[in-house]
């Protein structure tokens, strides 16, 4: 299994209300020398997260311990810029499993979808919704339900429907990526293969 099935997520939030983040902010290109997914959490927004020294800026949100979760909440267009999926795995690997936002960059979505990051596009009155319960709670919850493919702020009710390509998020509900689902295949594959002999 490529990663872990996301089902129901239900979690408190990490707010980044900053619009057209970047895929060189998410993870500096000094950083995008190991081709393994391990190890990218500790540099993301490296250059937000620490000063020249490598001591932490404590304003940064990730060094606020006021703030946890395994949602992170963003500004709009988030992920623009290059193509890397390094940006992906150092979210991956930090420990957030889904990203909320009004707007995402095409491929930053894409990278996130086939590692296991659920991106969620929402509207940007909820969007404003969400920043609003984690300012008012900092342990406020959302619970994103991908089945239903609703995200719900937990505290008052509210909900919002979100979309998502079906073959992602067949994959993502049984915690495949594209490899593996060709290989959860391999019996009707063969079946196909006996049925047409070259």
């Amino acid at each position: 299994m490529a990663y872990d099935k996301f089902t129901v997520l239900k979690s408190t939030c990490v707010p980044l209300p900053l619009e057209n983040v970047d895929t060189d902010q998410i993870i500096p290109a000094r950083f995008l020398k190991a081709t393994k997914r391990e190890g990218f959490g500790d540099n993301l927004f490296r250059d937000w997260r620490y000063n020249n020294d490598d001591s932490p800026k404590e304003d940064f949100v990730l060094n606020n311990p006021t703030y946890s979760g395994k949602v992170l909440v963003a500004g709009r267009n988030f992920g623009s810029g290059s193509s890397r999926e390094h940006a992906a795995w150092a979210i991956y690997d930090y420990g957030f499993r889904c990203v909320i936002s009004s707007f995402f960059a095409d491929i930053f979505k894409g990278n996130a979808l086939n590692i296991g990051i659920l991106p969620v596009t929402v509207s940007p009155a909820f969007l404003d919704k969400i920043f609003k319960a984690i300012e008012a709670d900092a342990n406020a919850e959302v619970e994103v339900d991908l089945h239903n493919q609703k995200v719900t702020i937990v505290a008052t009710g509210e909900s919002e429907g979100f979309e998502i390509n079906g073959y992602k998020k067949n994959n993502m509900l049984n915690g495949f990526d594209d490899i593996d689902y060709l290989q959860n295949m391999k019996s009707e594959i063969g079946t196909f293969e006996e049925a047409r002999p070259f």
